[in-house]
């Protein structure tokens, strides 16, 4: 059997607010130390919130079954596709379909949402 790789991202599934709580994304952005952060705010549907504040970069993986949206609220968001790269400013969001390589990146320190499936593995299949 496979040894799963270790990443060095600080990556919390569990879900941080339950309905009807108030959200306070800045608040937790605010106190990041890591490089590559990403915690779950919460659950709609089948889909969940995450924030992510990640400078550096991310490997190259795909989600087989599902998309994944990301929207930058403060510096930018490179997505490297095959054969493109993908500049993500202040404001603006971009989904990456399912089965599609992709390697997010930022330059300097970045915060976004991501909406995705609840049950999505975010380093990939």
């Amino acid at each position: 059997m496979a040894a799963t790789p270790a990443y060095p991202y600080e990556t919390r599934l569990n879900v941080l607010y339950k309905p009807l709580e108030l959200i306070d994304e800045k608040a937790l952005a605010d106190a990041c130390e890591f490089k590559w952060y990403n915690q779950t705010l919460c659950q709609v549907n089948d889909s969940v919130v995450r924030l992510g504040v990640v400078q550096g970069e991310y490997h190259w993986h795909k989600h087989d079954d599902d998309d994944e949206f990301f929207y930058v609220l403060e510096g930018e968001l490179l997505i490297d596709l095959e054969g493109r790269t993908v500049e993500i400013p202040p404001r603006k969001g971009f989904v990456v379909p399912k089965g599609v390589m992709h390697r997010t990146r930022a330059l300097h320190r970045t915060v976004i949402l991501m909406v995705e499936n609840a049950g999505i593995i975010p380093t990939g299949n």
